[in-house]
C-alpha cells in the first residue's frame, strides 16, 4: 500500500476532484467540466508546487477533513474559511505543512461557496479523456468523494513558492456578467431583451455545477414553439419556458432545445463559482468581439 495518498475521513456536502476539464470533446457530447473557479484553483496549485492544472479538490460550502499518509504540503484558496492541522488554526491561501497521520480540516465558507484544497504533487486518480474532473452530468471521471475513501497522490516537485500568503479576490457582492446577445435573442420580445440587460436578478438556491440559475424578472418570448436542439457552449444564456435565465458552467449540456439568449464571456465565470443563493446578478450587454 504506497504512503502517497489521502484518507478522506469527512467528504462535505459536494467534494469533486477537478482540474482544468477536458476541453474538445462536444462533439462527443462531453462538456469541458474542471475546477468552476480556476484562477483560485490555478493559485492552490501553485501555493505548492504543483504544475498548473494538476487535480486538487473543490469543496462546495462545508469544505472537508483530510488524513494524509505521508507528509504534504497544502493548500486553501477560492472561499475563505478556517483550517485546522489536528485541531490547531492553519493559514488560508498559503502552503501549510500537514504531517503524515494528521488530521486536516477544511471548514465551512465565510463567505463565497467553493473553495480549493491542493496538496503536493496532485491528485493522482486515472484520467479520462486526458483529464482527473469529475463530471456531475456525464458521469465521467471519478465519483464525487465519500467518508473513507482513499485518493492517491503524485509525486512532488520541489516547492519553489517563496510566498507566505496571495492575494485573492473576495467572493462577489454583486455579479456583473457581460454578455453578447444572441444567438436566439430574436426569440424574446424587445421588452424582454431590455429586462434582461438593465433589471437585477438573484442568484437561485437550485444552482449548482450545471448552471447557475436565476430567480426574478421573468423573459417574455416573442412567439411560441420550440427549437430543435442546438449546440450549448460555456456562459450561454439558456431560457426555460418558466422565462428564468439560466447560465450554463463547466457541467452543462453540449446540446439544448431552449432558447439562448445570450453568452456569458468566460473570464467573467469564475465569480460565479463563488455566488451564494440570493447574490444580485446583472446581465450588461457588450458587443461581440
Amino acid at each position: 500500500m504506497t504512503d502517497r495518498a489521502l484518507s478522506v475521513v469527512r467528504a462535505g456536502a459536494l467534494t469533486t476532484v477537478q482540474d482544468r476539464g477536458r476541453p474538445g470533446h462536444a462533439h462527443l457530447g462531453v462538456p469541458r467540466s474542471g475546477a468552476l473557479d480556476r484562477p483560485a484553483a490555478d493559485l492552490a496549485n501553485r501555493l505548492v508546487g504543483n504544475r498548473a492544472g494538476a487535480a486538487l479538490l473543490e469543496t462546495t460550502l462545508n469544505g472537508c477533513a483530510l488524513r494524509p499518509r505521508s507528509t504534504v504540503t497544502v493548500a486553501v484558496t477560492g472561499a475563505p474559511c478556517p483550517i485546522t492541522v489536528d485541531g490547531r488554526p492553519a493559514a488560508w491561501g498559503a502552503p501549510v505543512r500537514v504531517p503524515a497521520g494528521a488530521l486536516l480540516s477544511v471548514g465551512t465558507a465565510v463567505s463565497g461557496l467553493r473553495s480549493y484544497v491542493a496538496v503536493s504533487g496532485g491528485i493522482a486518480v486515472e484520467p479520462v479523456l486526458g483529464s482527473r474532473s469529475t463530471d456531475l452530468l456525464s458521469g465521467l471521471g471519478p465519483v464525487p468523494l465519500t467518508d473513507g475513501a482513499v485518493l492517491p497522490l503524485g509525486t512532488p516537485t520541489p516547492l519553489r513558492t517563496r510566498v507566505d500568503t496571495a492575494p485573492q479576490p473576495a467572493p462577489p457582492a454583486e455579479l456583473v456578467l457581460r454578455v453578447t446577445l444572441g444567438p436566439r435573442a430574436d426569440w424574446f420580445t424587445p421588452e424582454a431583451v431590455r429586462v434582461f440587460t438593465s433589471r437585477a436578478f438573484q442568484v437561485s438556491s437550485a444552482s449548482n455545477r450545471i448552471g447557475l440559475r436565476t430567480e426574478g424578472p421573468t423573459l417574455e418570448r416573442a412567439f411560441e414553439g420550440e427549437l430543435p436542439s442546438e449546440g450549448m457552449v460555456l456562459g450561454a444564456v439558456q431560457v426555460p419556458p418558466d422565462g428564468r435565465p439560466v447560465v450554463f458552467l463547466a457541467d452543462h449540456p453540449t446540446t439544448g432545445g431552449y432558447p439562448v439568449i445570450g453568452v456569458v464571456r468566460e473570464t467573467d465565470l469564475p465569480p460565479a463559482a463563488q455566488a451564494v443563493p440570493g447574490t444580485p446578478v446583472r446581465f450588461v450587454a457588450v458587443r461581440r468581439r
